[in-house]
Formats: C-alpha cells, sequence, structure tokens
C-alpha cells in the first residue's frame, strides 16, 4: 500500500509532471519524473487507463505497480512527482518485468531531468 504522503491527488499535480516532468519509458509503462520547491515527500500518481483491459485487470495492475513504486520511494528525490502510466502490455506482463521496466523507466527520466536541471 502506498502511504498516504505519497499519493498525488490534485489533478494540477498529474498535470505538472507530465506536461513537465522528464519521460521513460517501456513497453509496458511510462514514467513522468519532475521535481517542485516543495521539501515534501515525493508523490506518486498511477494512471491505468481502459486500453490495459476490464476492471478486474486494471485494478490488477494497479495494485503490482503500487507495490513496486512503494518498494523504491526512497530512491526518489524529496519534493518530486512522479506519474507511472501503464501500457496495454502491462496486463499480461508479469511482476518481474513491470520491475525492471519501472526500474529502467525511472532510470530514463532520471537522466533526463539531471540534464535538464545541470543544462
Amino acid at each position: 500500500m502506498l502511504p498516504a504522503a505519497h499519493r498525488m491527488r490534485r489533478s494540477a499535480d498529474f498535470q505538472q509532471a507530465v506536461r513537465r516532468g522528464a519521460r521513460g519509458g517501456r513497453d509496458t509503462l511510462v514514467v513522468h519524473l519532475t521535481t517542485t520547491t516543495d521539501p515534501g515527500p515525493p508523490a506518486v500518481g498511477l494512471v491505468v487507463s481502459k486500453a490495459v483491459g476490464n476492471a478486474v485487470t486494471r485494478n490488477r495492475v494497479k495494485r503490482r505497480l503500487r507495490a513496486l513504486v512503494t518498494a523504491r520511494l526512497d530512491a526518489l528525490p524529496a519534493g518530486s512527482l512522479l506519474v507511472v502510466r501503464a501500457q496495454a502490455a502491462a496486463a499480461g506482463a508479469t511482476s518481474s518485468r513491470l520491475a525492471q521496466d519501472l526500474d529502467a523507466a525511472l532510470a530514463g527520466a532520471g537522466r533526463r531531468l539531471a540534464r535538464r536541471q545541470d543544462g
């Protein structure tokens, strides 16, 4: 379960992460990562559309992604906003595949975000 302090609730936060954030993508998911001036804990939001499958499938994908992101909260910078968007391939992916894709997408987005901040 994602702790309440780390849940993204406002649509403005989702918009900020998606529009201004650095993107990292894989076959099963896409992440959008940005930082804010707020030194608070990182906030995470999940987007799982109907393209992923029916309600049962979408909820299963959300639970798996939520568990994977919770395990990686310590690696996110303070004040960051992270949106994880599931692709249709996430429905049939194993948890280990989702974990690999999440790690790779986060690494890519983190590199892009660092380049933006340095330059």
